[in-house]
């Protein structure tokens, strides 16, 4: 038997990022405003898609600069889970990589190149609906 790569569909991989920080004494966790669809003007944690020459972790990493403008990150960073619900993704079969990042007094966030705004939210003041948010 004979290996035929076209018999396996093709998806993308992402990396989402649960950076945390301490504000004003608060625990906060980045979001951004999509700017892009789908989802266009809804909050979703900060993330994008793994270019063809990267790792997972080089992904998360580049996207916590970009996403928070923090050049060196002196902080904890861990991958935490896989999600790869066929349909979490309505423009293909996306598998994302997620992780959590954290370090005390973060700066104000630089909206990256799909998102409207990025801001620090306190945690106990999430918003109920969050992009992506299904398994």
């Amino acid at each position: 038997m004979t290996y035929d790569p076209s018999a396996f569909p093709s998806f993308a991989v992402t990396v989402d990022l649960a950076i945390l920080t301490i504000r004003q004494r608060r625990l906060c966790l980045l979001m951004i405003t999509r700017g892009e669809e789908p989802f266009r003007g809804d909050a979703a944690l900060p993330g994008g898609f793994v270019r063809a020459a990267e790792s997972v972790d080089d992904a998360a990493s580049r996207e916590l600069v970009e996403e928070t403008g923090v050049e060196l990150f002196t902080g904890h960073i861990e991958q935490l889970a896989t999600y790869g619900s066929p349909d979490r993704d309505p423009r293909m079969r996306v598998v994302s990589v997620a992780y959590a990042a954290f370090a005390p007094d973060l700066p104000d966030p630089v909206a990256g190149t799909d998102a409207d705004d990025a801001t620090w939210i306190p945690v106990d003041e999430l918003p109920d609906r969050i992009a992506f948010n299904h398994h």
